[in-house]
């Protein structure tokens, strides 16, 4: 008879049904890596087999996991748009709820809360309370004018014995306006086209013309010194003015 071995390692327990037809399942001892799900999501009748997958495997992920689309649909095969539509009905069936928070450096996040039963309304779970609304700032009153006392009109002087009072003339405080002068000329007809009223503008109602512009004077010509040969501005060719006052005055020129 042989030994007994102690530290051998024991051979797996496995519990095998028989049944007549179908599945047969093989059921292994798993003392780590494992994690119980509900028949209510396995075998839900309303969910398609990509929402009972998935479901399945965000409720095995650690807290803190990735479960976006971009995520997800680099991790299966299946694209962006089956993935969000299992994501939609994991939402309304009650096993995900999808929440979005502002972080303290100003980023919007996407917080998933995941539960393995699901949450509704016929259940005895109670829901998340509502985030309480911020409170209003109360607005300051209106402040009411005060109303203006009706003006008063002094009463009129007591009448005289045997005679009846004259009540004064109304004054007022504008001017009365001078009488319109009678028009010399009939007013124009009213123009009933566009055209006509420019015709009318373009004819009756130009300004008065521009008054003649004064005729430019010439600028004196340039003639040369006879003397000298400078140029100097004169009517006629002769002598510049310090020749000139040399001519005249012949002393001043010598000194």
């Amino acid at each position: 008879m042989a030994e007994q071995q102690l530290s051998a390692r024991p051979r797996a327990r496995s519990v095998v049904s028989r049944s007549a037809g179908g599945v047969t399942q093989i059921s292994d001892y798993q003392p780590r890596r494992y994690t119980i799900i509900g028949d209510h999501l396995t075998q839900h009748r309303d969910l398609s087999l990509t929402a009972i997958g998935l479901g399945t495997h965000i409720q095995s992920l650690p807290d803190g996991a990735a479960v976006d689309i971009r995520t997800l649909s680099g991790k299966f095969a299946e694209g962006r748009e089956r993935i969000a539509a299992a994501l939609r009905e994991l939402e309304d069936h009650g096993y995900i709820k999808r929440i979005r928070e502002r972080t303290p450096e100003g980023r919007i996040v996407t917080r998933t809360l995941s539960y393995n039963v699901p949450r509704t309304a016929d259940d005895g779970h109670a829901a998340e309370p509502a985030p309480e609304p911020a409170a209003e700032e109360p607005t300051p009153p209106k402040r009411e004018r005060a109303a203006r006392p009706p003006a008063t009109t002094p009463p009129p002087p007591p009448p005289t014995s045997g005679t009846t009072p004259t009540p004064p003339p109304a004054r007022s405080h504008r001017p009365t306006p001078p009488p319109l002068p009678e028009p010399t000329a009939p007013a124009p007809e009213r123009h009933r086209t566009a055209a006509a009223l420019l015709a009318h503008r373009l004819t009756a109602l130009l300004p008065p013309p521009l008054p003649a512009a004064e005729p430019r004077s010439r600028p004196v010509p340039l003639q040369n010194c006879d003397g000298c040969d400078r140029a100097f501005r004169a009517p006629r060719p002769g002598l510049c003015r310090d020749c000139r006052e040399a001519e005249r005055y012949p002393a001043r020129g010598a000194a």
